[in-house]
């Protein structure tokens, strides 16, 4: 009997969706027979069964996956069968792929359902006809190389169904243009756009309607519900079943794109975008589009101005929090800022009629002009407000402080059924982190261990004698350790810091006399760093935040993960001081209710890089000696996979020699 004939007995046979996913995982089921590296688990075949059952019922299901429990099929079988438009979200853009390119083409032949599925990114990854017509066809100086990479996006454009910028390889990810030629929310004229139907967002938006799966990341799926009341922004459809996967990211995400954010380069992009405007069609009125230009003119000038006090009269720091007396300096700039900014949606009335483009720039500026005077305010006591230096950029930002109820209304409340899960969404041995950080009220709970061996395939090396990691001589004994331990792996290793000034630190140390290749983050794309690594016998790869998670390298090419520090944010920074502060005047502990248990989900994420399948062995490491000397490191200890604790570099050489490696 087929896998079609065995699905479609299933149906005809009354059972229940639980009841087909499960036998769908057993021992004799569909995805033996038709996945040749498919082996049935018990916990894999749990966390299936529990997906179904609120599929079937409604709620929220809470579900932690360890490593090695399959837990993407565990949700994709169940929403395969479901028969429901399922929103399926993941944290990274690897997994994206893994899903549509790999998973799902292998299940839609070993279950024998016919579904479809659409693959949707954010707009900036699309081009927009409109604007690359007008671009192509307007006054903008190009350079040759500029000429050479329109006339390929042209041929491109004519051939392309997606117009996904990543099927023209040789596209730098840094085309200067682009940004003025895609499909972003930002520019996007919705509806009145001559080419709406020909739209490349219009026809993802339109396919996924008409999906049984659609797959986003969270980046996609916050900013689209943060414009969700706009008519120019969304583009995800309508679904009432979802899965979010990786969803101890989601708060970081929902944080970022549910604020508010006035730039240097924002306050560019309008001007530039207005002039261009302009250019192109200046319409019937000369003096019109002459006092649009001197406003174009007072708002640069009154921009450079208020960024130049800015510069001037707030603190150096990367992030600053920011309050009225600390802005007090820049307050009168930024007002004459937003006057003119919102003067310039009054002078576009009489131009909007000959020109969807400059209608859609009335909007912009009157949205700015609010948000401008929104971070100046700073008294909504639901928002922190900082000043963000990036390279030569400034950004003035007002993030939420607590995003629980925006993604409990916008997410969780117009869902039928959602399933989070993680490989680490537990602390202490529950979820009630979890649920208050993302407003979870009502949840069943599922905690599935790892199916890996960790006490015979690991070794967690505590090195003993090691200062306390905020004394001046820790970079010195850390460079030590790591030294020792590189050279009983023999290099393969992951060195995991928590800033760059101790990663360049201990780099510094241990470059003169390294014996294997040291790849160091920030010295190339983050692609290039992991193919260099995979490619090269005997890496060491030294790298922060971006590589803790994320990032899977199986087999003997990484058999050491090293971890400078416990990963405790900063309580300085600005949007982590907000929340300890609000969590103080609650009556709570802001250390230990999401100091640690913050510092403990991420901790898991970067020891996570090590084992991912059976047969993978090797090292763990953590220099910080708070796990053994303060009371709190036991709940980090109580955390941790089962390893083995040694204390000297002796113990880390046996168990290498023992394991052959």
């Amino acid at each position: 009997m087929d896998s079609t004939e065995h699905n479609d007995e299933s149906r005809a046979a009354g059972l229940s969706l639980a009841e087909r996913v499960d036998a769908a995982f057993a021992a004799n089921g569909a995805l033996v027979d038709a996945l040749p590296a498919f082996e049935a688990r018990d916990s894999q075949r749990e966390m299936a069964v529990g997906v179904a059952e609120v599929f079937e019922s409604g709620g929220v299901l809470l579900a932690e996956a360890g490593t090695g429990i399959g837990k993407t099929l565990a949700y994709l079988v169940p929403a395969i069968l479901s028969g429901h438009r399922v929103l399926l979200s993941t944290g990274t853009k690897q997994l994206q792929d893994q899903i549509f390119y790999k998973d799902l083409p292998a299940l839609r032949g070993a279950l024998g359902v016919d579904f479809t599925a659409t693959y949707m990114k954010g707009r900036g990854n699309y081009l927009c006809l409109h604007r690359f017509d007008a671009y192509r066809t307007g006054d903008d100086l190009r350079t040759a190389t500029d000429e050479g990479y329109v006339e390929d996006i042209a041929e491109w454009a004519r051939q392309t169904d997606t117009g996904d910028r990543t099927e023209i390889e040789d596209l730098p990810d840094d085309l200067p243009f682009w940004s003025e030629i895609s499909a972003t929310s930002e520019n996007c004229v919705g509806t009145d756009c001559p080419q709406y139907d020909e739209c490349f967002v219009t026809r993802m938006r339109r396919k996924a309607a008409e999906s049984d799966l659609v797959i986003v990341n969270h980046h996609l799926l916050c900013a689209d519900a943060a414009v969700r009341q706009s008519a120019y922004g969304e583009v995800i459809p309508a679904c009432h079943y979802a899965v979010i996967d990786e969803a101890h990211q989601l708060e970081d995400v929902a944080t970022q794109y549910f604020g508010v954010s006035v730039s240097t380069y924002r306050l560019e992009r309008l001007v530039d975008d207005a002039r261009r405007y302009l250019d192109r069609d200046p319409g019937d009125s000369p003096d019109l589009a002459d006092r649009t230009r001197a406003g174009l003119d007072r708002i640069e000038r009154l921009s450079g101005q208020f960024f130049a006090a800015v510069q001037t009269h707030l603190p150096p720091a990367d992030r600053t929090r920011l309050d009225g007396d600390l802005l007090a300096p820049v307050i009168e700039p930024g007002r004459q800022l937003a006057s003119s900014v919102r003067a310039l949606e009054e002078t576009l009335g009489p131009l909007a009629d000959l020109s969807e483009d400059l209608r859609a720039l009335g909007r912009r500026a009157r949205e700015l002009s609010d948000e401008i005077d929104f971070v100046l305010d700073t008294s909504d006591v639901g928002f922190v407000y900082f000043l963000e230096r990036r390279g030569r950029g400034l950004f003035l930002r007002a993030s939420p402080v607590d995003v629980s109820s925006i993604i409990r209304e916008l997410l969780l409340d117009r869902m039928q059924a959602t399933v989070l899960t993680s490989a680490t969404l537990a602390v202490d041995g529950s979820f009630e982190y979890q649920r208050s950080r993302l407003g979870v009220l009502d949840a069943a709970e599922l905690r599935l261990a790892s199916e890996f061996d960790y006490a015979n395939q690991t070794v967690l090396y505590l090195p003993a004698g090691m200062p306390d990691p905020r004394a001046e001589e820790f970079s010195r004994a850390a460079a030590e350790r790591i030294t020792a331990l590189l050279e009983a792996t023999r290099g393969r290793a992951f060195v995991l810091f928590t800033s760059y000034a101790n990663l360049h630190q201990v780099h510094r140390l241990i470059a003169p006399n390294s014996q294997f290749p040291l790849l160091v983050q920030g010295t190339a794309p983050r692609s290039v760093l992991l193919r260099n690594f995979r490619a090269t016998p005997h890496a060491v790869l030294l790298a922060t935040s971006s590589f803790w998670q994320g990032v899977d390298v199986a087999g003997d090419t990484l058999s050491c993960v090293i971890i400078d520090k416990l990963p405790f944010t900063p309580p300085g920074d600005p949007i982590t001081a907000a929340r300890m502060d609000a969590i103080a005047r609650d009556g709570g502990s802001p250390f230990a209710d999401y100091q640690v248990p913050m510092a403990i989900l991420t901790l898991l994420q970067g020891i996570g890089r090590l084992i991912r399948h059976r047969q993978d062995r090797g090292v763990l490491s953590i220099l910080d000696s708070r796990m053994l000397t303060k009371g709190y490191g036991r709940r980090f200890l109580a955390s941790l996979p089962p390893s083995p604790i040694v204390r000297e570099i002796a113990d880390v050489e046996q168990f290498l020699t023992e394991k052959g490696m």
